[in-house]
């Protein structure tokens, strides 16, 4: 099959592809695409000249598979396909399913014939024994859900037109979400009916087993909750009070049980707060942003989009697949969007806001945090406008051409 080639993350992981010293380890919410970018990476391997008998491709989720749980079984399995000349390329899917497998894995990446390339569908994967016996021996590689310019660009890869009105193709992305399989769906409500099934598999698989999950209705209200409210500043104490006055009565250990369950399930991303004055991190209160915009619209009847807190979750996950670390700014009484931080360790200042054409008093609302940091590195206000502002030597970028054109900041 002709895959959609996730570039951004492809470039970062082909440095790696013969490098039997490191495991390659792409973690990711379910339905992300890591199946789908494993087999790419092995298709290019293929255009390379590594013939077939040495890509070794082990979807443990498959039925055939579904008897393979132990590390033995596992070894056994792996060992039935190696060859004994020259390098293999292992690509074990889900392996997350087999019990003890960190043991197995890092005996084959020690006996040097093998390059290994490994998912799992959340952080369990990387809170276990892999992290603890192969610190230095592993990399991992974070996969999200399409961000707008994959969008764009998975739909032109399979003949999809997009809407020649660039707005109308961002809340397009906006109530249909990222997730690959989605895109090829006609129907909003289809693609709706999918990622409810998404929610329902990661709870199955990914929550349920891990983590006792004694009152589900609690559960459930605490998930909703946090989805409804993404981009909102939170806190353990405000959501306690919250969720006691509408009648939900769970303890702190318990809820702070379950929003470990839905970040470690990828289906919420913290955003810690960073003070500009002191250069320390502030505990207590931050942000959630949600792993997939579908997730708010599919589990909602309400179809109004809140442009304020969806313009930051897209931008959030943006920064992210280009590897940037992200965290919110306070500067004094006000505050900067996003802080982000790239891999070389330079910084960069955004602001994220639908327009701010509407008035002076908007416009000030945006450029004040950013004039009030006193360093010079870049600053970025990140608008739908296409009238663009200049003051003081702060960028103003229209967020659809900024992210289809892939600049960073």
């Amino acid at each position: 099959m002709n895959y959609f080639p996730r570039e951004k993350y492809l470039r970062r992981i082909r440095g790696f592809y013969h490098s039997g010293n490191l495991i390659k380890v792409i973690t990711g919410i379910r339905r992300c695409g890591k199946s789908t970018l494993m087999e790419t990476i092995a298709e290019e391997l293929k255009r390379e000249g590594i013939d077939d008998a040495h890509i070794i491709f082990l979807d443990l989720d498959q039925r055939k598979y579904r008897r393979i749980r132990t590390a033995d079984q596992l070894e056994d399995l792996i060992t039935s396909h190696l060859q004994a000349d020259g390098m293999n390329y292992l690509f074990l899917d889900e392996i997350q399913n087999v019990s003890g497998f960190e043991e197995v894995v890092n005996g084959f990446r020690e006996d040097g014939n093998c390059s290994i390339f490994i998912t799992g569908s959340n952080t369990y994967l990387l809170n276990g024994e892999l992290a603890t016996k192969l610190t230095g021996r592993y990399l991992e590689f974070e996969l999200y859900t399409l961000t707008f310019d994959e969008y764009e660009q998975m739909k032109s890869f399979y003949g999809i037109l997009p809407d020649s009105n660039p707005m109308v193709e961002l809340q397009h992305f906006i109530l249909e979400g990222g997730f690959p399989r989605a895109v090829l769906i006609p129907a909003l409500e289809d693609k709706r009916s999918y990622a409810r099934s998404v929610v329902e598999e990661i709870f199955e698989k990914d929550i349920r087993r891990h983590v006792k999950i004694r009152n589900r209705e609690s559960f459930e209200s605490i998930r909703q909750y946090l989805i409804n409210n993404f981009g909102t500043t939170t806190s353990i104490s405000n959501l306690y009070q919250d969720l006691r006055r509408h009648g939900q009565t769970v303890s702190r250990q318990t809820l702070t049980r379950y929003i470990e369950a839905l970040i470690d399930a990828k289906v919420l991303y913290p955003c810690d707060r960073f003070d500009l004055k002191s250069r320390r991190s502030l505990s207590g209160e931050k942000k959630y942003y949600i792993g997939d915009l579908a997730f708010y619209f599919a589990l909602n009847t309400d179809n109004q989009i809140h442009y304020g807190p969806v313009l930051e979750n897209i931008i959030y996950f943006y920064a992210r697949s280009l590897g940037y670390a992200v965290s919110i700014g306070r500067i004094g009484k006000l505050e900067c969007d996003f802080i982000l931080r790239d891999p070389q360790l330079s910084y960069a200042y955004v602001q994220v806001a639908y327009t701010i054409a509407l008035s002076e008093e908007t416009e000030n609302r945006e450029y004040c945090p950013l004039e009030q940091i006193r360093d010079n590195y870049p600053k970025y206000v990140v608008t739908t406008d296409y009238l663009l502002q200049r003051r003081n030597g702060i960028h103003h970028v229209n967020l659809i051409d900024f992210m289809k054109e892939e600049q960073h900041f």
